[in-house]
C-alpha cells in the first residue's frame, strides 16, 4: 500500500530536496506551492495549489495523509505582521487542518535555531510562537526540529559566502569566534525521512546540526577554505556600526519600495550573536538510524567553486 505524507514550502529550498527524496523512497507526496511549474510533473507528487491562508488547500493538501511536514515559512520581512502571518498563524492554519483529518496522526514542524533566542528578531520570535502553537494541537504526535544554519546545493542564502572566499575573502558579521553549527540540506532530509519511518511515535523539540562538536567558527572555515583552494583566505570583519545602519537603510528602503528584505536590525543581532551551536545527540537517541554524514570540509570545494 502507497502511503500519502503532505508537505509544506514544496518549492523552496529545503522542501525541494525533500519532495524529491520522499518520491524516489516511494511515498505519494502532497506538495503545497503557491505555483507549479509544469516541469515539476511527477507520478508520486500531487501539487495542491495555494498557501498557510487558504482553508480550502490546506484541506486538500492533509486529506488522506498519514504525517504533515511543515518547511513552510517567511525568512525575510519589512514587518513584524509579515513574519507572525506566515510563522505564526501560517503554522496553526497547517496544524488545524491535521488535526481535523483522521488519517493524520503525526506532525512535523521544522523551525529554526532561532527559536530559541525570541528577544533578537521578528524571525526568531515567529519562529518561537509558532512552536508554541504546536504544542496547543496535542491530539497529533508533533516534532519539531530546529535545525541550525542550513547549506547545500539550491541554497541562494549561504551561497555567496562561501563563494566569496574564492577571492580569498571571508566576510565575518561580527566576531570572528562566534560560533554556530551548520547543517548540510541532505543531512536535514535524511533525518526528516527517518522521521517518518520511525515504529514509535515521537514527541519533543530537537536542535539539529552536522555533529561537529562546538560548532564552526570563521576562522576555522577560512582555514578550511585555505587548504580547498590552496591559497589564502582571511577573514574580513565587517564593522557593527556599518551592518546596523545598512539594516536600517535597508528596512526604510522595504517599507518604502514594498518588498521583503534579509538584511534588517533583527537579522544583524542574529548575525553577531556568539553561540548559535547546539547538541545533535538528543535527536540521535530518538533516530537510531540517523547520523549526519556530510561535514563542511566535504561539501566545501563544490560550494567555494560554483
Amino acid at each position: 500500500m502507497v502511503r500519502t505524507v503532505a508537505v509544506t514550502g514544496a518549492t523552496g529550498f529545503i522542501g525541494r530536496v525533500l519532495v524529491a527524496k520522499l518520491a524516489a523512497s516511494g511515498w505519494r507526496v502532497r506538495a503545497l506551492a503557491r505555483r507549479v511549474s509544469s516541469q515539476e510533473d511527477n507520478p508520486f507528487i500531487e501539487w495542491i495549489s495555494g498557501d498557510l491562508g487558504c482553508s480550502g488547500a490546506l484541506c486538500n493538501l492533509v486529506s488522506g495523509t498519514e504525517a504533515v511536514i511543515h518547511c513552510a515559512g517567511a525568512i525575510r520581512g519589512k514587518s513584524w505582521a509579515d513574519f507572525y502571518q506566515t510563522n505564526v498563524i501560517g503554522t496553526s492554519n497547517i496544524l488545524q487542518a491535521a488535526s481535523d483529518t483522521a488519517s493524520c496522526s503525526r506532525f512535523l514542524h521544522i523551525s529554526s535555531l532561532a527559536a530559541r533566542e525570541p528577544l533578537l528578531s521578528w524571525y526568531a520570535r515567529s519562529k518561537f510562537e509558532a512552536e508554541e502553537q504546536v504544542s496547543r494541537f496535542t491530539q497529533l504526535a508533533s516534532v519539531i526540529y530546529r535545525p541550525a544554519a542550513v547549506y547545500g546545493p539550491g541554497d541562494k542564502a549561504m551561497l555567496p559566502f562561501f563563494q566569496s572566499m574564492r577571492y580569498g575573502i571571508l566576510p565575518v558579521p561580527g566576531n570572528p569566534g562566534n560560533r554556530f553549527g551548520l547543517i548540510h540540506v541532505d543531512d536535514l532530509v535524511a533525518a526528516i525521512c527517518c522521521w517518518l519511518e520511525t515504529d514509535h511515535p515521537m514527541i519533543g523539540t530537537y536542535a539539529i546540526d552536522d555533529g561537529t562538536s562546538g560548532g564552526y567558527d570563521y576562522t576555522s572555515i577560512a582555514m578550511l577554505a585555505q587548504q580547498v583552494l590552496e591559497k589564502p583566505v582571511r577573514c574580513f570583519r565587517i564593522p557593527a556600526s556599518s551592518m546596523r545602519m545598512l539594516a536600517r537603510l535597508n528596512l526604510w528602503s522595504a517599507r518604502l519600495l514594498n518588498y521583503a528584505p534579509m538584511l534588517t536590525p533583527g537579522k544583524v543581532m542574529e548575525l553577531e550573536y556568539p553561540d548559535w551551536t547546539c547538541d545533535v545527540s538528543f535527536l540521535r537517541k530518538e533516530l537510531v538510524d540517523w547520523y549526519p554524514t556530510i561535514k563542511l570540509q566535504t561539501a566545501l570545494p563544490s560550494l567555494v567553486k560554483t
